[in-house]
């Protein structure tokens, strides 16, 4: 049996790489990444794209999105014009901005996207091209990749395939939470399944149990609460559903390294 290939297009301390297509590339063998997510746009190509066995004719424009556990290959028959941009776990893990990770979350349900109007969405890649040669632009790119999201995801296109899995249909759980609940079986209850098979989906997904998942959304919110919210530690510990303020600050030490009270005070920290 051939050893499938597992690509990675960034260096150690890249979170976010994103550059024009490169022209040369018209046919790659079937492979996966090496655990990041990978957007890929055509403003001119033509051939196809398989992705987990799911063949798609390349109709310019077109917005490819790939999975870090999805299987792909391209076939192409001319020269491509686009971007690739490549996103690595720990930038959506550092994006404070909640909004940012459920575009994540809803844009990876699909394989692909055929924007009608590209005008906007070619001069926002081009924009983050130049903007993310400077290290120190994160706030910029982090704003011009919520609006390309956004634009993107005004794209109706209900003749995709879209992924319904366990593991996305729970990160979708624990965005749509009002207040969260620090168990696992309450989030497996909700999904009609067992606390067994959740983490198991969540394994094949993205290498994490379903408790590690979860506390990466608790520490996420917390930071964000205690960053940009008037509310104070106990209210931000009642909102994450820690019995209380005690509990909430050992939780945060032991994951961050620091109180919640060093973190708050600490507001150019980023995590």
């Amino acid at each position: 049996m051939t050893e499938l290939i597992i690509k990675d297009k960034t260096t150690t301390d890249e979170t976010i790489k994103i550059e024009p297509f490169r022209k040369n590339i018209r046919q790659t063998k079937p492979h996966k990444h090496n655990k990041y997510l990978e957007f890929i746009y055509f403003s001119k190509a033509s051939g196809y794209h398989v992705i987990d066995n799911f063949k798609i004719e390349i109709k310019q424009p077109v917005f490819f999105i790939v999975r870090k556990e999805q299987v792909h290959y391209w076939n192409l028959n001319s020269e491509p014009e686009g971007y690739v941009i490549i996103i690595k776990e720990s930038f959506i893990s550092q994006c404070l901005d909640i909004e940012i990770k459920q575009q994540f979350l809803k844009i990876s349900a699909f394989s692909y996207l055929e924007p009608e109007n590209n005008i906007t969405i070619e001069q926002l890649f081009i924009l983050l091209s130049k903007e993310n040669t400077n290290p120190n632009n994160k706030t910029v790119i982090e704003g011009l990749l919520k609006a390309l999201l956004g634009k993107l995801l005004q794209i109706e296109s209900p003749k995709q395939p879209q992924n319904t899995s366990i593991y996305h249909k729970y990160l979708e759980l624990l965005h749509a939470q009002e207040k969260l609940s620090n168990s696992v079986k309450h989030y497996a209850n909700l999904l009609n399944t067992s606390p067994q098979n959740l983490n198991t989906n969540c394994r094949n997904e993205c290498d994490k149990s379903a408790s590690e998942i979860l506390s990466d959304f608790i520490l996420s919110e917390a930071k964000r609460l205690l960053i940009y919210s008037e509310k104070n530690i106990s209210d931000i510990a009642y909102s994450l559903s820690f019995r209380d303020n005690s509990h909430f600050t050992k939780y945060f030490k032991r994951h961050v390294g620091q109180t919640p009270s060093e973190f708050k005070a600490n507001t150019s920290y980023i995590p």
